[in-house]
């Protein structure tokens, strides 16, 4: 048998200069950092390895010095191709300054292109990254002016825009597991994800290059469990059992069993959020979870949205993932982001990234940190700072539904919240609302163009997406409209309709949501009056997001009107309303199914102009019979009594 168990100091001396590198890791979790620290220390002995490529998906790193910053001089690296380099500073100031070739290019896209190097094909055929940086009209990604080799192409197949994104060459794998057997079986017992070790290291040995895996332990040939093995050893070229200060679980957590999904935390273990503005605007993203659907959260502000839906008792209603592979539970924040507890399962980073590109997403929640008049989004390039962009722009493209969360300004920033409202002590120094983002990482226009409902939420103002631009819906109490939103902004956005943010995001207790969204309240929303003998239908700040919540508001009715032996007649309060816009032709539908076989004559009203010429729209036949209060609405009644 082949001795695959070698030191780590050996494994460096198996790059050659001018090798291409991959390497395995999402932040902190599953990075080689005993391989990557050999080859940092045996360059600066000997100058050599020189002159490497690398190419990596996800973000390796903790900001400072650990994960891919060990390759972070000048001479090793010429150049990289990635998907996130915010975590990877040192790396990122060789490209920004033009000392190596450098390219950013989306996560899921390189995480699937290790499948398809590993199939012998010649790349992949992609629309994620259409109409944005990583578009060739748009600078196909390059980071400098030195990176002129093409990595993507614009193609038309049927006549419709695609992007080729041709196979890079790589030739040493340096990836990760737990326990590794005297044949190079690899497990990953211990490991917070799965990533894309095992495509990766098909990807190289297909290619004719080395693998080499870091590990904790070693256990006799053969030992392993089948069906524990994620790397067979048939792949493996060398192992090199890791010292643990390399060989943490996170960057922030040593070992936790609750990452690796052997146990489960009891509930309650991750507390509260503190009430302040990332928890005003992870609550006002969380109104919009879809009860049963699947939703992405991202890295920074929307990792919140997870502790609000612990906190309201939605975990078990919605379904959270994160794009390394996690499905389920509750995702972890910070340096443990990408890791998860209580989760259902977690699958490969490049199966998840098929999943969200195929449009499994019902909403994803991702930063904010430039937005501009057409909704352009930017989260990757800020002058000379290279944050890459991550996942971020295969699950933007692909969700059904889009949150952008972030606050207002940035800088100096401080806010307090104040008798149910929002203090702003001292705005940040720095805009985040533009005349044009510095860099396109999500189209807006593109979204208008397809119909894509999208959101804007700060703490103190949220917009939509509107076919012209970026429209004002909401703003916060105690926030006034000219001076702390529109003086900071460069663009004056769409002002047609506004109304209050929901006062229950800016108190203490929890927000009720299961109670909302979980429609858990529909039989008081549906009364009867004795003494009229009229059916009042409450639908004040109600949201239907999907079919079967309209039947869950059908029912509810029947169970009052049918055993009536007369049609009744109906007062209906549509008062903040909401609907998503393709339902409104069976919301219609259901209503006028009811109106013909239980309803005498109906009056609805609602105080916002806007749903009022919604109503008018679902309903023409009624649209004298739609009124700006209730008061007006029961007079109708009674006067046609």
């Amino acid at each position: 048998m082949k001795q695959k168990v070698i030191p780590a100091e050996d494994a460096a001396a198996l790059i050659k200069d001018g090798d291409a590198l991959t390497t395995s890791g999402f932040v902190g979790i599953g990075v080689p950092d005993e391989l990557l620290s050999a080859i940092e220390n045996r360059f600066l002995e000997t100058g050599h390895p020189r002159d490497l490529s690398l190419v990596f998906a996800a973000g390796q790193g903790d900001g400072d010095a650990r994960g891919l910053n060990h390759l972070g001089h000048e001479g090793l690296l010429k150049r990289v191709v990635g998907g996130h380099w915010g975590l990877i500073p040192k790396v990122a100031a060789l490209a920004v300054s033009g000392k190596i070739e450098g390219w950013n290019l989306p996560q899921g896209t390189i995480s699937q292109l290790y499948r398809e190097i590993a199939a012998g094909k010649p790349g992949m055929i992609s629309k994620v990254g259409l109409d944005t940086f990583v578009d060739p009209r748009n600078g196909g990604g390059a980071v400098n002016d030195i990176s002129t080799e093409a990595q993507v192409e614009l193609m038309k197949i049927g006549g419709v825009e695609v992007l080729y994104y041709p196979a890079p060459r790589i030739t040493v794998a340096l990836l990760r597991g737990t326990t590794a057997d005297e044949a190079g079986n690899v497990t990953m017992e211990r490991e917070a994800l799965v990533l894309d070790n095992l495509a990766q290291a098909m990807a190289v040995r297909n290619a004719g290059g080395i693998v080499i895996v870091q590990v904790e332990r070693i256990a006799r040939a053969g030992s392993l469990p089948a069906r524990e093995v994620q790397i067979p050893g048939i792949l493996v070229d060398a192992v090199v059992v890791s010292q643990p200060k390399n060989h943490v679980q996170t960057y922030r957590t040593a070992f936790s069993q609750a990452f690796t999904n052997r146990i489960r935390p009891p509930a309650g273990a991750i507390p509260p959020m503190a009430l302040d503005a990332r928890k005003l605007i992870a609550r006002r993203a969380a109104m919009e979870l879809p009860v049963n659907g699947v939703v992405n959260l991202g890295i920074g502000m929307p990792e919140g949205v997870a502790a609000v839906a612990a906190e309201e008792g939605l975990l078990d209603h919605v379904t959270l993932t994160a794009e390394p592979g996690v499905i389920g539970g509750q995702p972890a924040s910070g340096l443990d982001f990408g890791a998860a507890v209580n989760t259902d399962a977690v699958i490969p980073q490049n199966n998840q990234f098929d999943f969200y590109d195929g449009g499994g997403l019902d909403m994803a929640c991702l930063g904010l940190a430039q937005a501009d008049a057409v909704g352009n989004v930017n989260v990757s390039r800020f002058g000379t700072r290279l944050a890459g962009a991550g996942g971020f722009i295969n699950i933007s493209q692909n969700a059904r539904s889009l949150v952008f969360a972030g606050t207002f300004t940035a800088g100096g920033f401080d806010v307090a919240v104040r008798d149910g409202g929002l203090e702003i002590r001292r705005d940040g120094r720095m805009a985040k609302f533009l005349s044009a983002v510095e860099q396109v990482t999500f189209s807006g226009r593109r979204a208008a163009r397809l119909g894509q409902p999208v959101l804007y939420v700060t703490e103190r103002c949220v917009f939509e997406l509107s076919p012209e631009g970026l429209k004002l819906t909401e703003i916060a109490p105690g926030v006034d409209l000219d001076k702390d939103i529109l003086a900071r902004m460069e663009a004056r956005p769409i002002i047609e309709e506004i109304v209050p943010m929901d006062p229950r995001l800016f108190r203490e207790d929890p927000m009720d949501l299961r109670m909302e969204l979980l429609h858990l309240d529909l039989p008081d929303r549906v009364a009867l009056d004795p003494e009229t003998g009229r059916l009042f239908l409450n639908f004040e700040k109600m949201r239907i997001r999907s079919m079967e919540e309209i039947e869950q508001v059908r029912d509810a009715v029947l169970a009052v009107v049918e055993p009536l032996n007369e049609p009744v007649d109906v007062i209906v309060n549509y008062d903040g309303f909401r609907m998503d816009e393709d339902l409104t032709p069976d919301w219609a539908a259901m209503v006028q199914a009811l109106d013909a076989e239980h309803y005498g004559r109906v009056s609805r009203y609602s105080g916002s102009a806007f749903m009022r010429m919604k109503l008018g729209e679902a309903f023409p036949e009624a649209q004298r019979h739609i009124f700006e209060t209730r008061e007006k609405a029961r007079r109708f009644l009674d006067r046609d009594g």
